[in-house]
This record gives C-alpha cells, structure tokens and sequence, in this order.
C-alpha cells in the first residue's frame, strides 16, 4: 500500500526549496565522468566527493550522492561501446555488442540505446521501489537483531561468492574488515585493539578509510601508465544518430522489461547489485532470443538488456539500504556512510518514522532521470575524450581531493594518514585477490554486527535454540549456507551423474 498522507509530505519536502536541486546536474556530470573514465569507479567518485556532502542538509546529500549514482550508471557504458573497455565493472556485458557495433560504424546508435535504456532502467526501478516500499517497511519490521546479523554475514557472503574460486579470500576480507570495524571503545567502555595509539579509541575513521581503499589504491595500479587508453582511434560523437538509437532501445520492450525486472530484484540482494545484474540480464536475454549466435557480434538487444539492468539495479539497492539499513555494494556503503555523517540510522524505524523522507529521495530520483537526458546527450562528445587525460595529470588531483576532504573530516593529519594506510592495505588486497568491497562493507557495519550479536546474546539469554525459533533467521541462515556450498555441491552433483551416465 502507498501512504498518500507521507507522499504529500514528500513531495512538500522536495518542492519547498530549490537548494536540494542545486547539487543535481554537478552530481551527474561527476558520474557521468567517473562512470566514463576506466578504473574510476562510481564509488570512488561518491567517497571522494562524501566529506562536502557534512555541509549540506540530509535530503541535498541524498540527491547528490543518487545523482552520481545515476550519471555513473550510465557513463561506465561510454567507454565500454566506444573501446571495449567497460568504465565500471557494471558494464561489462554493455561491451559484449556495444563494441562491435562500434567497430560496424554504430556508435552513436550504441551509445543512444545505452542512455535510453539506462534512463528506462532507472524511471522502472524505482516506480517498483514506490510501489513495494509500504510493504517492505512492514515486512523488515519482522526483522529482530539475530536476523540482522545474519543479514550482515549473508551480504558479506554474497560479495565474497562472486570471486568464484576465491571465495575464502572474499569472506576473509569481510571478517578482517568486521574486526577492523570493532576497534576502539565498545558498548560497555573497553577499548579493543588501539595498540596504545589515543587516535584509535574512537575507532577507524571510516570515511578515511573507505577513500584509500576504494580511490587510492585503484589509482596506484594505475601509476605506470602513460594514459588509460592509448588508443587514438576516432571516437566522434553525432547527437542526431543517438537519438535514433534511443528509439531502437524501445523496439525492444521486452528485452527492456526483463532488464529492468532483474536488476531491481537482484541489486535488492546485499552485495550482489549492478555487476551481477547486467551479466544475468544479458545471458538471460541471449538464452531466450531466436537467434543467440548474433549476440557478440552488434546486436542491440544486448546492450539494451545489460543497460536496463545495471541502471535499475541502483532502486534495488537503495530499497535494502533504506529498509535494512545493510549497503548492496560499494556505492551504497558511501550512502550509509553520508546517513552516519547526517546522525541517521538507515532500516527499518527510518523508514517507519520518516516514510516522507523516502517518498522524497523516490521521486528526486524520478526527476533525475530527464535531467540524465539532457545532461548525458551534453556530455556524451566531451565524456568521450576523458581517456586523454594524462595519468600524470589525473593521480595527482584525484588524490590531492582526497586528501583535502580526509583532512576537513578530522581536523588533523589522522584523515590522511589513514587515507594512505588504507590506499596501501586495498592495493595488497586487490593485488592477491582479496575483495576490497567486503573489507569496506565489513569496516562499515562491524559496529552493528556487533550490537546486533549482543543483543541477540542478551535476548536469548545465550540459549542457541532461540534461533530454531525465528523462521525468518533461519531462512536467512539458508540462503546464507547455499551462498557458500550450492556451487560447490552443484558440481559434485553433476560429476556424479556424469560418472554414473
């Protein structure tokens, strides 16, 4: 059910000054940048720009933070059609027939149907999001602290699952980084693992520390390269033969729905989110199609179909981050980072008790979606350009901007220095194939793993049989042990019929 009564005051809220709108266009056209620009990714983009959004009110953050979102899902898709190299990991099917229809003389066809697509995704995700958002408030109300921990764990495994054979690697960043989210003072005033250093019993600044893993070390790797893309081919950009490619974009309806209906659904999943979603969309609609063999060389429909997804998949997480309080992937941990820095708590009394608020960030999102035409169809030439930046130009000011903000943060030189320890400790993470994402997911709710744990402990009374009587947890708890066996066990299953055939 829709709450019409918290709808008007949302719409209220949004409407009653201009200033929120104010910060809209700077944030899609920061997405749009990071999005196009390989290796920068939308939630670096988001955590080096977090510190400004400590001088705005709650609901410009939240439209600046979105609005970044929204550029970047589509602005991953540019460089993806135009070089075959995908900005963000969410556009990596979008190069699968984006870049041969480039290579056909298509481009411009390649990159409407990518931004009508992106645009669609984004508008049907979150009138889903309007629609189911009553009764998922409802619904999470169930949710008692044994089930929240359980969440927390079951996210952290899903980002872990996606490495496939390095899922311990994955579950071993999460853990290290829900310990790391521990430090300093607990509950009950005892300091834990500070090491005698004073600067710690507060504990990590985590906005610090989610800059240096997410941005810096992902520029290190960076560091001996001349440019992103030494390519010099032609990428010119002819605005009228993209509007024609949106047009194509809705010659497909279904392949746009089906799209659109998986990324909503599995960017609701925590830790899973826009980089599985367009792959699932994408071999979904290959299966289905009449003729699979085309996809890979210029087919539009698989632009269509990764496009759809990895914009919708955005509504999806947002409805975990505002109905749990739990982050779907890195983006989102920013988000909940920029709630933390506003004295919020995301879940579900946020949304029970400032449903008005949810309303409006909703319908900002409606609005930011024509925004996202006109402004994307300005960009589009110049976002082409941005690989000829040179890396020797682009690593010092992305890290002079972090290092900025880190110290704005805390006052003194703790931000930067844990700006670098961090950069560090995510450049050895990604270099062994550790999952950074968990890490930082894990520093950010190490705080309510732990709350959660204890007050569960205090509820039950300690009694491991409490959780035999919470249905949900122990759904939850499922989902949980088939993310980490049902592959596996699948396998054996199949070479055993294999071998008994």
């Amino acid at each position: 059910m829709i709450d019409y009564a918290s709808v008007q005051q949302g719409l209220a809220l949004l409407f009653s000054s201009f200033d929120p709108w104010m910060v809209v266009v700077p944030g899609i056209v920061l997405g749009l940048i990071f999005g196009a620009t390989p290796g920068l990714q939308i939630s670096m983009a988001m955590a080096i720009f977090l510190p400004i959004t400590l001088y705005m009110d709650f609901m410009q953050a939240m439209l600046f933070l979105t609005a970044i979102f929204t550029g970047g899902s589509f602005g991953s898709g540019i460089p993806a059609i135009l070089m075959n190299i995908p900005g963000t990991s969410s556009a990596i099917a979008t190069a699968f027939d984006g870049y041969p229809m480039a290579r056909k003389g298509q481009h411009n066809q390649a990159l409407g149907i990518a931004l009508a697509s992106s645009v669609v995704g984004v508008l049907i995700g979150y009138v889903i999001l309007f629609i189911m958002i009553e009764p998922l408030s409802l619904m999470v109300l169930k949710l008692g602290p044994v089930e929240m921990f359980i969440v927390i764990l079951w996210g952290m495994t899903l980002i872990a699952s996606l490495k496939g054979e390095q899922v311990l690697k994955g579950l071993m960043a999460g853990f290290v980084g829900l310990l790391a989210g521990t430090i300093g003072f607990s509950e009950i005033g005892i300091a834990r693992g500070t090491m005698g250093q004073t600067y710690l019993l507060d504990g990590i600044p985590v906005i610090p520390a989610m800059m240096g893993m997410f941005a810096a070390s992902e520029l290190f790797k960076l560091a001996n390269k001349g440019f992103i893309v030494e390519s010099e081919d032609s990428r010119k950009v002819n605005i009228r033969e993209i509007l024609v490619g949106c047009k194509m974009a809705f010659s497909y309806p279904l392949v746009l729905i089906r799209g659109c209906l998986i990324g909503v659904f599995v960017g609701a999943v925590p830790g899973v989110g826009s980089s599985v979603s367009n792959l699932l969309s994408y071999v979904e609609t290959k299966r289905r199609d009449k003729d699979p063999e085309s996809f890979g060389k210029g087919n539009p429909k698989g632009v269509v179909a990764s496009e759809s997804a990895n914009s919708t998949s955005e509504a999806g997480s947002m409805a975990t981050l505002l109905a749990l309080g739990i982050p779907g992937g890195g983006a989102t941990a920013v988000m909940l980072a920029a709630f933390a820095m506003h004295n919020i708590t995301g879940g579900p009394q946020f949304i029970r008790q400032q449903t008005d608020v949810v309303y409006a960030i909703i319908f900002a999102n409606f609005a930011q979606v024509f925004i996202l035409i006109v402004v994307g169809l300005m960009f589009i030439p110049l976002l082409a350009n941005i690989v000829k930046v040179p890396m020797r130009y682009l690593i010092p000011s992305v890290l002079v901007l972090a290092v900025m903000g880190s110290f704005g943060l805390t006052g003194n030189m703790t931000g930067p220095a844990t700006v670098l320890v961090f950069a560090i400790i995510g450049w050895i993470l990604r270099h062994y194939g550790y999952s950074v994402p968990a890490a930082v997911i894990g520093l950010l709710l190490g705080a309510l793993a732990e709350k959660s744990l204890i007050h569960s402990y205090q509820i039950s009374g300690g009694d491991i049989g409490y959780l035999f009587e919470r249905p949900i947890a122990l759904g939850i708890l499922a989902l949980l042990l088939i993310s980490l066996f049902g592959q596996p066990l699948m396998k054996r299953i199949k070479a055993r019929r294999a071998a008994n055939a």
